[in-house]
């Protein structure tokens, strides 16, 4: 080769390792301005040049204008096209090649592999046979190795570890690495193992590879023998470790390997820093978390838009969402990973407001939402109980074909669910193609938020007859329909069948259901004796909803013992104080309520206000009880008062036992009239079109006189009105309530 083809090959190299794609144009216009006959070779390297860079008219226009293409050449060209996936011009290449090699075959098989059509590519491969053995390479195996492992055909994956062994391919550490991550894949530990011992030579490669599938496998002692055991270890091995241990959940003992491949002076790459960062985020490290950051900065590492995603994810992860958004702030370049990392880190910390807001900004900037993107906005927008920003997102997942991705699905099934369109939610459901368990817990979970105990315990039966495995998120669904449909023995069958059955250990979540499914039912003293065989106390949520079934049944006994109970985990509770006043005002016991309040009033604890708001025209409308500080005041008020005396015609009784107050009758029907829901279902009533339903959310648990009242209001008015409070939705509709009045 000459000396001035050898100046131009190391160039176009150049251009390529920078992605200079207009100085390699220039660099071919001088090479045929200066060279009368350019060599074959420096031609060759053309062709791979354009490919790399992605310019495939370029490349084949060299290639069809050389004057005496080698076999060299051909497969350069069909390098180029098998690397792109163009099949049909790799084919019209490879038909007609006027000889072939093992690097032709090799070629044409990656072509297919490369986009997964793993039958095309055994056709290949025993066309390659019948043209001579001699054309196979350790690549070809590689490559079919690689290719039958993401594909899941370990079957396959046998056949071809047999030609390797019938060839003398097995001695290759080039072979027997995908081999042993082939069987690691799938689970054939042993096999894998065998593949391990029985190589002459083990390189590092291969330590790696047994290492990856063990922590696959979630052996995790297996492993730290194994990469203990290792000669030689390169950045890779530590990588794997990190990465593997902080997948198996092993979040303090990454950091720990962090700390020895530094201290051992090893190089570490964005892999290796994003999985240190995403061990810190899943074990809540914030002080590990932000040393790695530091460290970041000092080798110069805070400008690789990987890290510095990873970053931000890290500081969402451990809720410090002002770091988070410093470290985006200053990112030079931002793409979807990034902007994703922010978007879910506000959704995860409770700022769904602020991840609609970051979405915005996303697209503003010419970014491309991708499934994740567009999942997390929609589970956004269920927090918020957003039906019509979830409903816009919705036509975008449409337009954008993202809705065929399950992430995205899944989300918009509970959206719905979560904004009370429980029929939209089927319906989308019923769409997906593939449906996987987060799919059937998230509509699970909906028919129980909705109160359809029946319908709920039958789509749990239906998942578990598809051989699908429910999670902990869809026992806490089941076991709430249970609680709501009184169903008591099946609830326990169910809780039973959780460790039993399905290996999953109960939770504090699904203890507290069982305590709510006992004392609904009237069973106070079996939710004591079941509360005191507890492994674990009840938290807060667990005590108040003791208590408030004690409040139901009037139970002063077990309910002091809860509200007890309640104010030693939680002194600032006002539930405890609230709910036991309840109990004794129902018993007409006044000085044991005035004591309770003075204790609050001593330990400054105040009851959360209740408030509502309802959405209209793109604007939150929020009132609170007795509120008269909306300018639409006088309609409203007018409007109830209409509203009170044709209810009172259709047999509505106030029932005042709610109000914790030592006054007559008439003060407490007073105080009831205004609620805060009340208030907002009159503002609906006015403003809201009489076709649509009225949407109308609280931040407390609807009380037993504005549930009965709204019964009424639904039925004269003919309107449908939906009511999400702290606990559950309410469907009003033509005088009943989709909970049964048993809620």
């Amino acid at each position: 080769m000459s000396g001035s083809s050898n100046y131009y090959c190391n160039l176009l190299k150049l251009c390529c390792q920078a992605g200079n794609h207009a100085q390699a144009k220039k660099i071919h216009s001088h090479i045929v301005k200066t060279l009368t006959s350019p060599e074959t070779f420096l031609l060759n390297n053309l062709i791979t040049a354009y490919g790399k860079l992605g310019n495939l008219r370029y490349a084949r226009h060299v290639f069809d204008h050389m004057p005496h293409p080698s076999l060299f050449s051909w497969n350069s060209i069909l390098s180029v096209y098998s690397k792109s996936g163009h099949f049909s011009e790799m084919k019209d290449i490879f038909n007609r090649m006027p000889s072939r090699d093992g690097v032709s075959w090799c070629s044409f098989i990656a072509g297919h592999a490369s986009c997964g059509l793993l039958a095309e590519a055994v056709k290949v491969y025993c066309l390659m046979l019948r043209d001579g053995p001699v054309n196979l390479t350790r690549i070809t195996f590689s490559t079919m190795l690689v290719l039958t492992s993401n594909q899941g055909s370990t079957n396959l994956g046998r056949q071809f570890h047999g030609h390797i062994v019938k060839f003398g391919f097995e001695s290759y550490v080039f072979v027997g690495s995908p081999l042993i991550d082939m069987y690691s894949k799938a689970g054939l530990l042993l096999d894998a193992k065998r593949v391990f011992e029985l190589m002459p030579e083990r390189n590092v490669v291969m330590h790696n590879a047994l290492i990856t599938g063990l922590l696959r496998c979630g052996l995790i002692e297996d492993s730290e023998f194994l990469f203990g055991n290792m000669v030689e270890k390169d950045s890779i091995s530590w990588t794997t470790m990190i990465t593997g241990l902080t997948r198996n959940g092993a979040g303090r003992k990454a950091l720990n390997k962090l700390r020895e491949m530094r201290s051992e002076g090893i190089r570490m790459d964005q892999y290796t820093f994003g999985s240190a960062l995403t061990a810190c985020g899943g074990i809540l490290a914030l002080q590990e978390g932000k040393q790695v950051h530091a460290y970041i900065i000092r080798t110069d590492f805070m400008d690789n838009i990987f890290v510095s995603s990873a970053l931000v994810d890290m500081y969402c992860k451990c809720g410090s969402i002002k770091a988070a958004e410093a470290v985006f702030r200053r990112m030079s370049r931002k793409n979807v990973v990034s902007w994703t990392a922010l978007l879910v880190g506000y959704g995860q910390n409770g700022y769904s407001e602020e991840a609609v807001r970051v979405f915005c900004d996303m697209q503003r900037s010419g970014v491309e939402p991708d499934e994740y993107t567009l999942g997390s906005l929609i589970s956004s927008c269920a927090n918020l109980a957003s039906l019509e920003e979830g409903a816009q997102f919705h036509g975008q997942s449409l337009v954008s074909g993202l809705i065929s991705f399950t992430t995205v699905s899944n989300a918009l099934v509970t959206l719905y669910g979560k904004c009370g369109s429980i029929e939209d939610s089927r319906r989308l459901f019923d769409e997906m193609n593939i449906q996987d368990e987060v799919s059937w817990s998230a509509l699970v979970s909906g028919y129980a938020r909705f109160g359809k105990a029946n319908e709920t315990i039958a789509l749990f039966e239906r998942m578990l007859a598809h051989g699908l495995k429910p999670d902990g998120v869809t026992f806490i669904g089941v076991l709430s329909a249970c609680s709501r449909a009184g169903l008591v023995e099946k609830g326990h069958q169910y809780f039973e069948s959780m460790t039993k059955v399905h290996g999953i250990t109960p939770t504090l979540d699904h203890y507290t259901c069982i305590i709510d499914l006992l004392s609904r039912a009237g069973r106070l003293e079996e939710a004591k004796s079941f509360i005191n065989k507890m492994p674990m106390h009840p938290d807060a949520i667990g005590w108040a909803t003791l208590l408030s079934s004690c409040r139901f049944r009037r139970n002063i006994e077990i309910g002091k013992w809860a509200a007890k109970s309640l104010q030693e985990i939680d002194p600032q509770n006002p539930a405890s104080y609230i709910l036991l006043s309840s109990i004794y005002a129902a018993k007409g016991k006044w000085d044991e309520v005035a004591r309770l309040r003075t204790g609050m009033r001593d330990l400054g604890i105040r009851k959360e206000p209740g408030c509502s708001w309802i959405k209209y025209k793109s604007r939150v409308h929020i009132f609170s009880a007795d509120d008269q500080s909306s300018p639409f005041s006088d309609q409203i008020y007018a409007e109830l008062e209409k509203l009170y005396y044709r209810m009172i015609e259709e047999g509505y009784e106030p029932d005042v036992s709610s109000v914790l107050h030592d006054v007559d009758d008439s003060q407490k029907m007073k105080m009831l009239s205004y609620h805060s829901e009340r208030l907002a279902i009159a503002f609906g009533l006015i403003f809201i079109p009489s076709g649509l339903p009225i949407r109308v959310v609280k931040n407390l648990r609807v009380c037993g006189d504005c549930h009965n009242a709204t019964k009424y209001i639904s039925k004269i008015t003919k309107r449908e009105i939906l009511v999400r409070d702290a606990v559950r939705y309410h469907l009003f509709k033509d005088g009943t309530c989709s909970c049964g009045d048993f809620w």
